[in-house]
């Protein structure tokens, strides 16, 4: 209202308080929005760090070393690449943990499960060479050619070749994830996990666990065929049978 040229003092007075309260709304929403993304956020990252903490935990006192493993039927070794067409060396390392658990008399048969799905790259064959070079009988080495992955390898060493009471060797950051899947699979498992310098591949190696975490939950809910599934093999059994000759 407009009295002599002024501004009427109620229309002034009424116009600012309109405008401090549209700002004030505006920063009441805009604290709701943060919150709920916030809130949105967390849930998120909780639901995706969930797997990771299923198989951190989970694992329990069940992961250790050569020392303290105890006696079972089988080590279970898990591909970890070629260089050259022989062991890399971080499959090396994992092989000296399978050479020494033999050695010691923790397990009488050992099965070498990885990737042969290239033309002249055989980790199986790898693996084996290396262990009957180091010691291991050769009746005692079981070839997996079909383990593609980790699940693939647990399921496989389960329902192709009978392992129902295992050790585990793998490094430490992912021996975890195999002994979560080998106890879905339906196998007793204890986890040998072989240490390693904290270095760019190790790095590279845990965040690969993070999403790996994921899979694995999957994998145990769903428990699907492996790539390839194939007859029963009787390695194992046989193996077994001349280590009870002794």
């Amino acid at each position: 209202m407009i009295e002599g040229g002024h501004v009427g003092v109620g229309t002034g007075i009424s116009g600012l308080l309109r405008r401090r309260a549209g700002l004030l709304g505006a920063r009441l929403r805009q604290r709701r929005t943060q919150r709920r993304v916030f809130q949105v956020g967390t849930v998120l990252c909780s639901l995706a760090l969930a797997p990771s903490a299923w198989v951190w935990f989970g694992a329990g006192d069940r992961v250790g070393t050569v020392e303290s493993a105890p006696a079972a039927p089988v080590a279970v070794v898990f591909g970890a690449g070629l260089y050259q067409g022989k062991p890399s060396p971080y499959l090396e390392h994992r092989l000296v943990a399978a050479v020494d658990l033999y050695r010691e008399g923790k397990v009488r048969a050992i099965l070498v499960t990885g990737d042969n799905g290239r033309v002249e790259y055989s980790e199986p064959d790898a693996m084996y060479d290396y262990l009957t070079r180091n010691g291991v009988p050769e009746d005692r080495v079981v070839r997996d050619y079909a383990g593609f992955d980790t699940w693939d390898s647990c399921t496989r060493a389960r329902r192709i070749f009978g392992v129902d009471h295992a050790v585990l060797v793998s490094q430490d950051f992912h021996v975890r994830r195999a002994l979560a899947l080998c106890e879905a699979a339906g196998i007793r498992s204890y986890a040998v996990g072989v240490p390693e310098l904290h270095d760019a591949t190790w790095l590279y190696g845990g965040l690969r666990e993070v999403a790996g975490a994921g899979k694995a939950a999957a994998n145990a809910w769903l428990r699907p065929d492996p790539v390839f599934l194939g007859p029963r093999e009787d390695g194992i059994p046989k193996a077994l049978a001349e280590a009870a000759k002794q």
